[in-house]
Parts: C-alpha cells; sequence; structure tokens
C-alpha cells in the first residue's frame, strides 16, 4: 500500500500520519512522553461518568422547564441517536488504529492536517470550558445547602482538588474516575428507583403520582409563553443543545489514549507550542495541565452574574462545542470509509465493523450542523434577543470554520488528502508492540474489582434503558430539590 510522503515547510521529506510524524520536532522538549497508566476498568468507567453526572443531575431542570416532559424525552433520544452513531463512527477507527491523539490524528491521516488543527483545538476548548462549568455546578449544589458561604470558597476549593488530580497523572486520575464514577453509577440507580416508587404512590403519603404532569402542564410547554404549534416545537428544539451537554464526554474512551483531550497531543502533531509537548519523568504534562486548568478561573464569574447564570453559559458552549467535535469525528469517518473503498480494503477484516454505515454518519454529520445553527433561535423571536445566550451558542459553532480555513490557507496550505493516498499501514507495528492485555486477577480483592467494573457497565446499560420510562425520569427531576433551586 503506498506511503503518502510530502515535504515539510522546512523541506524535509516525512510521511504523513505517521505515528512518529511530530515526535523529532520536540524531542528536546517532551521528556520521557506519555506514560500508559490508565487500565480497563478506569477508561470504561471514564466513558461511563462521562455521561452520568452534571448534565443529568443538575442540567435536566432546565430542558424540563423549557420542553416539557415529553419535549424532554423525545430531545434526550434524538441526542443519545446521534451520539451513539457518533460512537460506532470512532468505535470502527480506533479499533483498527488505537494511536495516540484518539481523531485528532486520525483527522490528520484521513482529511489533513488543518482538520487535525481544528479539530484538536475544538476538543481542548470543549474540555476546558468543561472545568469552569462543573466548578459553576459545585457552586450552585453546595450553596443550596448552605447558602452563608460564598460561591467564591466553594469554587476554590473543588479547583484545588481537581488540580492536584491533575497535577498526580493519569494513574491517579484514573482511579479518581473509577470511584467517583461507581458513586454516580449508585447514586443514578437509587434515584430511578426512588422515582418508581414514589411514581407508583409508595412515599410517605402513598399518593400515586403516574401520569399526572404529563396531564397537567402537559406534555409540552409552550416556550417563552408563543402559543401554538410554534411554541411547543420550539420548547422541544431548545432541549436539544441542552440535552447536548449530557452526552458529551462518552467518546472519552477513544480521547484517553495519550490524554489527547489536552494540547499535548497538539504540541505533538506541530499544532501547538512546543512547550506543551513536555513531560514530567512520571509522564505528566505540566505545562498543558497548568494551561488548560487556567481557564478554570472563569467560573469565578458566578460571584458577580450569578451561579446558574453562568452554569447556562458554560453548558451552551460546551455543548455546542461537542457537537461541533462530533461532526468532526463522522467527517473524518466518512473520508476513512472512502479511503478504504478507494484502496479496496473490505471493512470485514476490521477489528470491528460498525452497523449502518456510511449512512450513521451522513446522519451525524447534518444533524450537529442542523443543531448547532437553530440552538439559538430563540433569540430571533420579537422581544426575546439576549446577547449572552447568542454569544454563547453560536461562538463555538463560528470559530470551527474559522480555524479551519485559517489554519488551510494560512499554516498549512493543503487540500485534502485524496481517498487513494490515505495512509492505512504506517504505525501499526507500533500500535501491536504496545498492545497488551492486563494481568488476570490475582486475589479476591482484584476479582471484586473486576466484577464491580463488568457490573458497572451492565448497570449502566440498564440505566439508558430505563430512563427511556418518562414518568420516572420526570418524576426524579421534578422533585428534586436542586432542580428548584436552580430554577
Amino acid at each position: 500500500m503506498p506511503q503518502l510522503s510530502e515535504k515539510d515547510r522546512d523541506g524535509e521529506d516525512r510521511d504523513v500520519g505517521s505515528l512518529n510524524s511530530h515526535e523529532s520536532d520536540i524531542e528536546t522538549l517532551s521528556g520521557p512522553g506519555l506514560k500508559r497508566q490508565l487500565k480497563n476498568r478506569h477508561i470504561a468507567m471514564i466513558s461511563i461518568g462521562g455521561v452520568i453526572g452534571t448534565g443529568l443531575f443538575l442540567g435536566t431542570a432546565s430542558p424540563l422547564r423549557n420542553g416539557g416532559p415529553l419535549g424532554l424525552l423525545l430531545g434526550y433520544m434524538v441526542v443519545g441517536s446521534m451520539c451513539y452513531s457518533t460512537m460506532i463512527c470512532v468505535g470502527e477507527m480506533i479499533a483498527y488504529l488505537p494511536i495516540a491523539g484518539g481523531p485528532i490524528k486520525l483527522a490528520e491521516r484521513f482529511v489533513n492536517r488543518s482538520f487535525s488543527f481544528t479539530l484538536g483545538w475544538n476538543y481542548w476548548y470543549n474540555w476546558a470550558m468543561g472545568l469552569p462549568a462543573e466548578l459553576s455546578a459545585a457552586s450552585i449544589l453546595m450553596n443550596f445547602w448552605n447558602k452563608s458561604v460564598s460561591s467564591a470558597v466553594w469554587i476554590t476549593v473543588f479547583y484545588i482538588v481537581v488540580l492536584i488530580i491533575n497535577l498526580f497523572g493519569a494513574g491517579l486520575y484514573g482511579e479518581c474516575e473509577f470511584y467517583f464514577a461507581s458513586i454516580k453509577v449508585l447514586t443514578i440507580t437509587g434515584l430511578i428507583i426512588l422515582g418508581i416508587v414514589l411514581d407508583l404512590g409508595g412515599g410517605p403519603d402513598h399518593d400515586r403520582i403516574g401520569f399526572r404532569f404529563w396531564k397537567n402542564p402537559g406534555p409540552f410547554v409552550q416556550a417563552d409563553k408563543i402559543p401554538g404549534a410554534t411554541g411547543r416545537f420550539l420548547g422541544w428544539w431548545l432541549v436539544m443543545s441542552q440535552a447536548a451537554f449530557s452526552f458529551i464526554g462518552t467518546e472519552a474512551v477513544a480521547l484517553a489514549a495519550g490524554e489527547a483531550r489536552n494540547p499535548h497531543a497538539l504540541a505533538i502533531s506541530g499544532n501547538a507550542p512546543k512547550v506543551l509537548g513536555y513531560t514530567t519523568k512520571r509522564g505528566l504534562p505540566l505545562f498543558t495541565v497548568l494551561a488548560s486548568s487556567s481557564l478554570g478561573l472563569l467560573a469565578y464569574m458566578a460571584t458577580s452574574s450569578g451561579s446558574g447564570r453562568v452554569f447556562g453559559w458554560f453548558v451552551n458552549m460546551t455543548a455546542i462545542a461537542g457537537l461541533m467535535g462530533w461532526f468532526g469525528i463522522s467527517f473524518t469517518y466518512l473520508r476513512f470509509y472512502a479511503g478504504l473503498k478507494a484502496q479496496g480494503i473490505s471493512r470485514d477484516t476490521l477489528p470491528y465493523k460498525a452497523p449502518f454505515q456510511p449512512y450513521a454518519a451522513w446522519y451525524t454529520l447534518i444533524s450537529t450542523l442542523v443543531v448547532c445553527f437553530f440552538s439559538g433561535v430563540s433569540v430571533f423571536l420579537k422581544g426575546h434577543w439576549a446577547t449572552d445566550t447568542f454569544v454563547t451558542n453560536y461562538l463555538p459553532f463560528v470559530l470551527f470554520p474559522i480555524l479551519y480555513f485559517g489554519a488551510r490557507h494560512l499554516l498549512y496550505k493543503e487540500p485534502m488528502i485524496a481517498p487513494q493516498d490515505m495512509d492505512f499501514v504506517s504505525g501499526l507495528d507500533k500500535v501491536a508492540e504496545d498492545t497488551y492485555d492486563e494481568k488476570p486477577p490475582r486475589n479476591c480483592f482484584e476479582k471484586f474489582w473486576q466484577w464491580l467494573s463488568h457490573a458497572m457497565i451492565f448497570i449502566a446499560n440498564l440505566i439508558h434503558n430505563t430512563l427511556s420510562k418518562a414518568e420516572s425520569y420526570e418524576d426524579s427531576v421534578k422533585y428534586s430539590p436542586i432542580s428548584r433551586g436552580i430554577n
């Protein structure tokens, strides 16, 4: 199979898409490089914990208020289908090429360096903005129980905890994520059971709720009191981008390879300052952690504008950036699919052959653009203009093409890679060398944790099925003191 080679801007030949194509550029700065400290159970729980968190426990109040119980359910179903399509796209590519950098490096191989540059910085923006969003959410939760303490105090406490965990490397992060995600799974399981019990009249007053709130005020809500079908449709549509915040992070299992969620992978690819590629002897990308963590200071805006309002800003920015990341993954997959077809490589030979392709990729590609484009449609209605809503909804959407065309015409000046010239070979030997199976459990304690990680995966799948029960889902949010607190 042909190897794709081109001239770098300094005139030297290199292999496009090779795992080692940029390594030499930062050899003097990079140190020993990232170390594989995440185990299978860590990665599994990172993926599960990514969809059970702030977006579900705290972020469902606003979609429920805007769309009503049925609007909420339909919105989450649509975004869930988009998430599924994204995951089977990235799953097929990563199973074949589990390289450091994940979708970012795959975009370099199958699209071009400009698209890799754009996707990389979009993911960094997405995850970096996620930090102040989580800190704002933490202050909302703590202030509900204790209003005498300033939001700045809670933000500082949680900010220090997050920073310490990240400064101790991927090993500690993986362990913390494993235990925190386990707690979240148990918590949401308990809330679902509690919701079912209360819904069926098992509370102290034995009041059977049933579908009462589907009848009054009704399954849909008139968004901003707009009458008729227009108001109901708009209420459902407003759920979409807010629901995306709950699903963003599911693809973290692919991004966990080489810690691609931070600018270290961008520095390795030559898309960020080389100093960000530096790693300590323990494999910690120190300057990358510090640079990304600095954006957590934005959470202190909550002290002047209110935690609920600031949290809404960050939800909008994170959700739209995440959807554009899904757009980038689906576009990369379509290029990957075209390359396989052009070079006569059967998908049956791949480690994982995703179903419904390429239709699922096209579905994600189009639906993400539509949702992003109309995410702030309510501000264009008469008397509903809000500058903060407009900016936070459309800034990430506009930045994506600006970054791409800027990088393509000013930085790299190269077209898309032709399908017949795509590199499906280089780096596979390196992947084979780095591939290893974890040792089997040696004692009862390790056997227990292996069983627990498998049980958590099963429970997570059960949760997704149970959440389709609209009455329990609506009930668990409707009667949550947290939901009432931010409303």
